[in-house]
C-alpha cells in the first residue's frame, strides 16, 4: 500500500501522467474529515470499501456464461 501525504488542493495522478486513468484530489479537510474528489471516466467504478463488499457479497457466483438461444422454429 502506498500512502502519501497531501494538503488541502493538491491532487494525485493515477497511471501514466501523459494519459492519467485519473485524478484524485484533497477536495477540503475540516476536522478529522477529509473530503477526496475523484476525476475518472465513467466506465471505472470508483465506490467506497462498505459499498463495495457489499457488491461482492450480493453478486452470485456464476460459472460460465449464459448465451441467447439461436435458430428459430
Amino acid at each position: 500500500m502506498l500512502v502519501i501525504t497531501r494538503r488541502e488542493g493538491e491532487e494525485v495522478v493515477i497511471g501514466d501522467p501523459s494519459s492519467p486513468v485519473g485524478v484524485v484530489r484533497i477536495a477540503s479537510i475540516k476536522g478529522d474529515r477529509i473530503r477526496l474528489a475523484f476525476d475518472f471516466p465513467r466506465e471505472i467504478e470508483v465506490h467506497r470499501r462498505e459499498v463495495a463488499d457489499q457488491i461482492l457479497a450480493d453478486k452470485p457466483n456464476v460459472v460460465g456464461s449464459i448465451r441467447p438461444a439461436t435458430g428459430g422454429s
